[in-house]
């Protein structure tokens, strides 16, 4: 009887890149609604920026978040987590 393989260890998905890709989607999106439905292009327009904004905040955090994860070895470290 053959042994069976070990199954190839699939990568993690990137779950930062999909939150950062849908927010940079709803950069372009909510600002184009808004001119749809009669917003000044100022307005829409300082919309965008104040979006792109908080997404870059976003994007930097969860990096760093990340980077922080992988050096402590991820979320248990030392059998001190009060939530399993």
């Amino acid at each position: 009887m053959p042994r069976p393989r070990p199954s190839d260890p699939r990568p993690a998905p990137d779950t930062t890149s999909d939150v950062i890709r849908w927010a940079a989607f709803s950069c372009v999106l909510v600002p184009v609604v808004l001119l749809w439905y009669g917003t000044s292009l100022a307005g829409a327009a300082g919309t965008a920026f104040g979006l792109a904004a908080v997404t870059a905040a976003c994007r930097v955090l969860l990096r760093r978040s990340e980077r922080c994860a992988a050096q402590r070895g991820g979320r248990h470290t030392k059998g001190q987590s009060p939530v399993d």
